[in-house]
């Protein structure tokens, strides 16, 4: 397939793709899906080998958040039966951290619901994350807090942090349609803040919102322009008692092509598969780590994932091996702060702003919606917030 070729061929070069051909990747049919996946893992095998990057995720506050973000179960409103708690104190979140790091995690992301933090929440968690240091040497700690405000990024870096997560989760023409308690140009402006401090910038998307795929292509190509480290793709959880319950959009297939647009557009970035992954994904979750580099082990924010030691089989099964901490998982070109090199607007779409394909051209085929799967979607019960063990 030529467009398979050419998007390789890119990809190894660190080009941006056009917007017709990131288009044509979601476009192409299910019988394809396998051509697909082994050129977009040519080029995730050009940057990263077959390491797979672990990530361990500690809720600090769940719930309770005053923002109406419609995907999330923790939104003002929400009527999902998810766990509720307030700060967990620097010991508690740090023997959270200690069970993902001891089951192979790399990094810890420690997450609080809410607008942003205050000037004592940043404080909070500045001890917090200098007590992960102190228990866990040569552990990455990202921050994921909200919207940050002037010179927040710049203690968190202080403290310790290496990185700060804020993700655009869909396209600026859409923002609108799924919150509207902050807007897009807020989270691009909160991306920007870390990366002026001098942090390893994180930011990705959600699929499954009843997005198209220009949007999709739209958040990609923003992400490609924004140039975070690494880009997280969820894959919308459809929690009962959200207003997109019953959104239920994705195939295993669907989700494979959107991982392998990501690739190709993002070819030395840290693309990590994170939540819905064990919904939507199902079986086919060994294939996505042919497009992929990093996953979060065992449970996400509100939700329960699958087994840590599951997860571990899985990587080791499908060929892949667990990236340690003495290795850099960026790029040397990235890793030295060089970004997505040169070439980043030498594509032949003249950047990112080249104008959408025609969207009948491009529209998911009908046959790409499945059999809501609401036995799959599993409310987190253990780990940070409780006194059960966690899943890591």
């Amino acid at each position: 397939m030529d467009l398979l070729n050419t998007l390789v061929e890119k990809g190894l070069r660190r080009e941006l793709p056009t917007r017709e051909e990131a288009l044509a990747v979601l476009a192409t049919s299910d019988d394809d899906v396998l051509d697909v996946v082994a050129a977009a893992g040519k080029v995730r095998r050009q940057w990263f080998g077959r390491r797979v990057k672990l990530n361990y995720l500690v809720n600090l506050k769940s719930g309770l958040c005053p923002e109406d973000c419609s995907y999330c179960s923790q939104r003002l409103g929400s009527k999902a039966e998810i766990l509720k708690y307030t700060w967990l104190k620097p010991e508690e979140a740090s023997e959270a951290a200690a069970a993902g790091v001891a089951g192979g995690a790399k990094r810890v992301c420690l997450v609080a619901s809410g607008r942003g933090p205050t000037d004592r929440d940043v404080d909070r968690v500045s001890r917090t994350i200098e007590a992960i240091k102190e228990q866990n040497e040569g552990v990455e700690v990202c921050a994921c807090l909200g919207l940050l405000s002037d010179g927040q990024a710049e203690r968190l870096r202080d403290a310790g942090a290496d990185a700060y997560n804020h993700n655009l989760n869909t396209s600026e023409g859409t923002y609108g349609d799924i919150t509207t308690t902050h807007t897009y140009a807020d989270r691009v402006d909160t991306v920007n803040k870390a990366h002026a401090a001098g942090l390893s910038a994180c930011s990705g998307l959600i699929a499954g919102m009843g997005e198209s795929d220009e949007d999709l292509v739209d958040v990609v190509f923003a992400l490609r322009e924004l140039d975070p480290d690494s880009v997280p793709v969820n894959f919308l959880i459809p929690f009962e008692g959200t207003p997109l319950a019953k959104e239920w959009h994705l195939t295993p297939q669907r989700c494979l092509r959107i991982l392998a647009m990501t690739r190709f557009v993002c070819p030395d970035v840290e693309v990590r598969l994170a939540g819905g992954r064990e919904v939507h994904l199902r079986s086919m979750q060994p294939l996505a780590l042919h497009l992929v580099n990093s996953i979060f082990l065992g449970d996400y924010l509100t939700s329960e994932g699958q087994a840590g030691k599951t997860d571990l089989e899985m990587i080791a099964d499908a060929g892949f091996e667990v990236e340690g901490t003495d290795t850099t998982t960026l790029p040397e070109h990235r890793a030295a702060g060089g970004g997505c090199g040169s070439v980043c607007g030498d594509g032949e779409s003249g950047g990112c702003s080249a104008e959408p394909a025609e969207a009948e051209a491009t529209a998911a085929p009908a046959a790409e919606v499945s059999a809501a799967r609401t036995d799959l979607v599993a409310v987190r019960r253990r780990g940070a917030g409780t006194d059960l063990a966690p899943n890591a």
